[in-house]
């Protein structure tokens, strides 16, 4: 099994999305999941020897359900178009995601419309250093990398409460989400360079996500 076995398998899902399909082909989604979880053990260890203080998240952890909620989603498809896992995870949110799918693959890191807690906190840290946080993103290497912080389309048009209009971090203290994203392709994905990839966003993502964990931790 190998990733031009992964798509493979996604592209013939998105085709034949159906419950009495996947019954079908139970023993090929199977292979192709414990090969995603198999790389995601190996690389979990190869990032834990560069982070020291990185989170061991096991493959089977880190992977999420294959399922869409249609409990909350009723309009969506039975099975997802991608693959998604979540290393260096103590929370769900915060983690090193990876989301390898046949509409899109990236790499993304940090918090995507947190609940209210963990947005105040991050607006705090702002509000108190936001210099650190403007460095980082301001970085030429971390903007080549992520071109800014996704819209969600969400951001406030006014200040959020307990913070003035003129905050010289006003642009930032509106937004409700604080992830970026490295997009993918699948020749990348497939080819033998993938996993230096991965390590080489990890080391360039790990000030980001290093921030806003701390500023959710205080």
């Amino acid at each position: 099994m190998s990733f031009t076995g992964l798509y493979e398998f996604l592209r013939a899902l998105q085709k034949n999305n159906s419950k009495e399909w996947m019954d079908d082909n139970r023993k090929w989604y199977h292979e192709v999941r414990d090969f995603y979880i198999d790389w995601l053990n190996q690389m979990d260890l190869k990032l834990a020897e560069i982070d020291p203080d990185y989170t061991h998240t096991t493959g089977k952890k880190a992977i999420n359900r294959i399922n869409n909620n249609l409990l909350y989603h009723p309009d969506r498809p039975v099975y997802k178009d991608h693959f998604g896992a979540g290393l260096d995870q103590e929370t769900k949110q915060g983690d090193f995601y990876i989301h390898l799918g046949t509409s899109e693959s990236f790499i993304a890191g940090g918090f995507y419309k947190p609940k209210s807690s963990l947005l105040k906190s991050i607006r705090q840290a702002i509000d108190y250093n936001g210099e650190e946080f403007v460095e980082i993103l301001e970085n030429p290497s971390f903007k080549k990398m992520f071109d800014g912080l996704i819209d969600d389309g969400e951001s406030l048009q006014t200040a959020p409460k307990g913070f003035s209009q003129d905050h010289r971090f006003i642009e930032l203290l509106r937004k409700k989400t604080f992830a970026v994203q490295h997009d993918l392709t699948q020749k990348l994905v497939t080819s033998s360079d993938f996993d230096d990839h991965v390590i080489e966003v990890y080391k360039e993502l790990l000030p980001f996500r290093q921030y806003l964990n701390q500023a959710v931790s205080v």
